[in-house]
C-alpha cells in the first residue's frame, strides 16, 4: 500500500449498509414470556436470551425491567 493517509475525525457515516435502529424479533418475546411464566430468575432469563439470539446482556436487562413483557 502506498500513500495512505491517516485522518484523525469521526468517520461515522463512510458505510451506507449500517442500520441506526435494530428490531427485535417478537420470537425473543415469546420466549422471554414463556420463560417467566416457567419461573426462571432475571439473571436465567438474561443469561439464555443473550446467547440464543446474540444480544447483549444489557438490552436483555433493559428489556426485563421495562413493562414492555407482561
Amino acid at each position: 500500500m502506498q500513500r495512505i493517509q491517516l485522518i484523525q475525525g469521526d468517520v461515522w457515516g463512510h458505510r451506507k449498509d449500517l442500520n441506526e435502529y435494530y428490531t427485535i424479533p417478537s420470537s425473543v418475546f415469546d420466549k422471554i414470556r414463556e420463560m417467566k411464566i416457567e419461573g426462571k430468575s432475571a439473571e436465567d432469563i438474561e443469561k439464555e436470551v443473550s446467547r440464543r439470539n446474540k444480544l447483549n446482556l444489557g438490552m436483555v436487562a433493559y428489556i426485563l425491567t421495562k413493562e414492555i413483557i407482561a
